[in-house]
């Protein structure tokens, strides 16, 4: 049984181009698949998975940073999307890495490593799309320390 519901909307504009609608508060995003097919004037699907995926971690590291008081800010993410054939010859998204990377050195924050334990594992997305797609995951800090 479901907690809640996502909605979104899309509304074909041309060809492969769609205006995706939120909500009547969230500005419309035009996506659209990369050339021979589209225009490449907007984020392709695969290009809004990858990003939902590092939005979510980023979310999720920074609350659980933040239950205990700290301040890791400005957070990045940058995520890879392994795009290729699987078995059967069908283009597939094939594994997804996100690395995340804090904004201050890991001596500035208290109880990291719990955190770096657990995070990911609070992250809707990911938890749901590594289900199905392998999702690797590297946190470093400001200084380039990889922690995880």
């Amino acid at each position: 049984m479901s907690e809640t519901s996502v909605r979104v909307q899309l509304q074909q504009k041309q060809d492969y181009q769609f205006d995706i609608h939120f909500g009547d508060a969230i500005p419309s995003l035009l996506g659209d698949e990369p050339a021979p097919l589209g225009r490449g004037q907007g984020p392709s699907p695969v290009q809004l998975l990858a990003s939902a995926v590092g939005c979510c971690l980023s979310d999720s590291l920074l609350f659980a940073l933040r239950k205990f008081k700290q301040a890791p800010e400005p957070i990045r993410c940058e995520v890879d999307a392994d795009v290729g054939r699987n078995a059967e010859g069908r283009i597939r998204v094939l594994g997804i890495k996100a690395v995340l990377t804090l904004g201050v050195p890991a001596a500035a924050l208290a109880h990291l490593d719990r955190v770096l334990e657990q995070f990911e594992t609070y992250c809707t997305v990911t938890q749901s799309v590594g289900q199905g797609i392998p999702v690797s995951i590297e946190v470093v800090d400001a200084l380039g320390v990889r922690l995880k």
